[in-house]
């Protein structure tokens, strides 16, 4: 007889239950191959032994076999080992007529206790309504289901099963059914389990309300292994998925929002960040004077607001909505809520869209084609509205709840405070840049001794503007200095020390000084403020102790160039003729206030057409080697010696060269392409310390302004002459050079051997003398004198009429 045929008990020869058929005697005439487990006996060792040498005490088959129905007591084996085993035994006597006349069930007591566990589980787990269970079969139709019809909307009723006979799309919408319907087949095919995957599961009674499931899944097997449905057990975790993204937007948002403080990219931040996850389109609009640095205005209807940032879902902004960039306006409808600080929720576009004075102005604003409801979080910050947060989501998605709204508002107060952080700085960053940009000369400046094109590039952060600067410095006798430099420091304060110190240079350079004495005279000057101030005012001034300065002096009429520098870079040299380009092979001496060494002067020969390149460092951005950007600097001087090519065009593209990296440092870039004072346009005698030699030099200055068609000044020049060559050979002795100039200006020089510098004073009505200089100063437009390695030169310069011809080479 096969013990598993039976249609009662056949489900239980697994797990160490063991079955014995025994005869009228009580001998065992036939087992399972589970005997071993609980006797320790192979079969064919049990069979043929009388069942009570295998138990503890006796059982029915001792008594008058035949006796009707089944008997159910506890017993215990005995295991080979002398321990018994106990178990729960169930004796069937079988029918008359065969050898077989006792089917003994043994099952251990601890088995029978766990499968009576899993019966009470199983019961436990369809008559509650907590947890969702459901068991399917391979067509993923329900076979149990232990959840209330009532709750989806069907009408049929609740079985003794449970709710059966039901696939998922007849609860759930049928994208979200799909997408659970796939998992399970995937369990089903394969065999692995599915552990708490989340998903929506809308009702169909009411799909545009959010719901999540987390499902996990698990296939059924019969007997042989083969996969006979899928159980599934689903908690709805709504609130929890809901508490979790939130908890994830908000630290998106704070960890994206602040991390730079630039207005437009804190918006593009912040719209990254709520599509998808929370709207389906989002656009961020300010008003322009928060873009600008400036104090937000009040918040009124009307007010011009600029749309800076959009996303949307798909990647793609609707063409029927405003674009960025584009002014918008915010009408009376929209802006009585948003003064007042309060978000606007609508649940229903196609509604409320009834409800207003529809105008394509209107439409463009609020309406998107595919959107079906929408926020707008007003964002304010410091009792100022900035602009307004405008949030949108397409149909078939759930439209915005009030539970999402206080999200959406701290979401919006987040950006609302990363914009005004973003705004004070942008407002100091452009107080700083244009403090730095008016202490700065003119971009272009045209002489006789040289065209020059300056820019200032501002650091890529406000902590990196205001040290660097360079300057353009008309010297006497159509001379010109070029300067380049850098103030320690950074922002506000670096930029005011970097004026005190242009302040400088400017003021030491009107003394006509060659570049060495200069800079050891500027030197002298950064120590003693330097000793003057404390650590305290230098904070909040701007210190000038360690600041570098180059200066360099040019002579068109020669050609000779003059270069010092106190620890700044050199200049870049490019030829015009044969279009090199090489650093000038200067020796920097220390940075200004060290006063340790004298400054080394290196003397150029230049000829028309070369060109100075003077920076004030660095190049590029820390992580590049300053070779590179020593090379660009190059390359822009050989493009300017280039005569056919603006200085402009040069300067602006190599500029936006660097506008292509993250640089630290501002900077400062000088070119200058120098010129000639053409040969026709010098005149130069030399004269012997002689009283009756003073009426010719008025002479030959009379003919050479006679040459130049310049008449009108003939009168003033030789009473300049007169007096000027008088005083040489009065104080001075000789030899006397005499030296006129035209250009924009006519420059009168005269030299000396004498190191004694004129001042000017009034003469009194009694005295015999004096008045000379003073005469000068009322017919000249400026004079002075500056020393020279011989003695010294008076000069003088005087404007040229304004109907006169055009004077200096062009």
């Amino acid at each position: 007889m096969n013990p598993s045929a039976h249609p009662r008990h056949g489900d239980r020869l697994t797990g160490g239950a063991a079955v014995f058929v025994l005869d009228g005697r009580g001998t065992v005439l036939q087992c399972t191959a589970t005997v071993p487990e609980l006797t320790g006996r192979p079969p064919q060792e049990v069979r043929g032994r009388p069942m009570a040498d295998l138990v503890t005490v006796p059982g029915p088959w001792d008594g008058p076999a035949g006796h009707p129905g089944t008997v159910e007591f506890r017993t215990a084996l005995r295991h080979r080992d002398g321990t018994p085993v106990e178990v729960d035994a169930e004796v069937l006597a079988l029918p008359p007529g065969g050898e077989a006349r006792f089917l003994v069930f043994a099952v251990p007591v601890a088995w029978s206790r766990h499968r009576k566990e899993n019966q009470a589980l199983v019961r436990a787990l369809f008559t509650q309504d907590r947890v969702g269970l459901v068991i399917r079969d391979t067509d993923l139709v329900a076979t149990r289901v232990n959840i209330n019809p009532d709750l989806f909307g069907l009408d049929r009723p609740r079985n003794a099963e449970g709710l059966s006979d039901v696939r998922l799309g007849d609860i759930v919408v049928p994208e979200d059914a799909a997408a659970i319907d796939d998992q399970l087949r995937r369990v089903l095919r394969t065999g692995e389990p599915l552990i708490d995957w989340e998903h929506s599961a809308r009702r169909r009674i009411a799909p545009d309300q959010e719901r999540m499931l987390s499902v996990s899944a698990f296939r059924l097997e019969d007997p042989h292994g083969r996969p006979i449905g899928v159980a599934a057990v689903f908690a709805d975790i709504t609130e929890q998925y809901a508490t979790r993204r939130r908890m994830a937007l908000l630290h998106a948002a704070g960890a994206r929002l602040g991390r730079t403080l630039d207005v437009t990219r804190n918006a593009e931040e912040l719209v990254g960040v709520l599509v998808p996850a929370f709207a389906d389109l989002v656009s961020v609009d300010l008003s322009d004077a928060v873009s600008q640095g400036r104090e937000a205005g009040r918040f009124v209807p009307g007010t011009v607001l600029r749309r800076t940032a959009v996303a949307s879902a798909d990647g793609t902004w609707p063409p029927e909505v405003y674009q960025p960039g584009e002014t918008v306006r915010a009408r009376e409808a929209e802006s009585e809520a948003l003064c007042d600080g309060e978000t606007v929720r609508i649940t229903d576009m196609a509604a409320w869209r009834e409800r207003l004075e529809i105008d394509p102005e209107r439409l463009r604003l609020l309406f998107p084609s595919s959107a079906a409801s929408a926020l707008f979080v007003p964002l304010h910050a410091r009792g100022h509205v900035l602009g307004v947060l405008g949030l949108w989501r397409n149909r078939g998605r759930t439209p915005f709840s009030e539970e999402e709204v206080p999200l959406a508002e701290e979401i919006g107060s987040r950006l609302a405070l990363g914009l005004d952080n973003a705004r004070r700085y942008t407002r100091e960053r452009r107080t700083t840049e244009a403090l730095q940009r008016s202490l700065l000369p003119p971009p272009v400046v045209r002489l006789a001794a040289a065209e020059t094109s300056g820019r200032y590039a501002p650091a890529s952060t406000a902590s990196g503007t205001g040290g660097g600067w360079y300057d353009v410095i008309r010297l006497s006798g159509v001379r010109v200095a070029f300067v380049a430099g850098r103030a320690p420091g950074h922002g506000v304060n670096a930029a005011g020390a970097m004026g005190r110190l242009r302040s400088a240079v400017q003021t030491l350079a009107d003394l006509d000084l060659p570049p060495e004495e200069l800079l050891s005279h500027l030197d002298d000057l950064v120590t003693r403020i330097g000793e003057d101030e404390d650590h305290r005012t230098a904070s909040v001034a701007g210190s000038l102790h360690g600041a570098t300065c180059l200066y360099a002096t040019y002579d068109p009429v020669t050609g000779q160039c003059l270069v010092a520098s106190a620890g700044h870079p050199p200049p870049v040299l490019a030829r015009g003729r044969s279009r090199t380009a090489d650093e000038v092979a200067l020796r920097p001496g220390p940075p200004l206030g060290g006063g340790t060494e004298p400054f080394e002067p290196v003397e150029l020969l230049l000829h028309p057409g070369d060109v100075l390149a003077f920076h004030s460092g660095p190049l590029l951005g820390r992580t590049r080697d300053a070779r590179a950007g020593t090379e660009h600097l190059r390359g822009a001087a050989r493009a300017a010696a280039d005569t056919g090519r603006p200085l402009t065009d040069v300067t602006e593209h190599f500029l936006a060269r660097l506008r292509e990296e993250i640089r630290e440092e501002d900077l400062a870039l000088l070119l200058a392409r120098v010129d000639r004072v053409p040969s026709a346009c010098t005149a130069f005698w030399q004269l012997p310390a002689d009283p009756g030699l003073v009426s010719q030099a008025r002479a030959l200055a009379s003919a050479q302004l006679a040459r130049w068609g310049l008449e009108g000044l003939v009168f003033s020049t030789e009473l300049i002459v007169s007096e000027l060559v008088t005083n040489a050979v009065r104080y001075a002795g000789g030899p006397i050079g005499l030296r006129l100039i035209r250009d924009h200006r006519l420059v009168c020089e005269v030299s000396d051997p004498s190191q004694s510098q004129p001042y000017l004073r009034r003469a009194r009505l009694s005295d015999e003398g004096g008045r000379g200089l003073f005469l000068i100063a009322q017919l000249a437009h400026r004079w002075g004198s500056r020393y020279t390695p011989g003695g010294k030169t008076i000069w003088t310069e005087q404007l040229l009429e304004p109907d006169g011809p055009e004077s200096g080479p062009q």
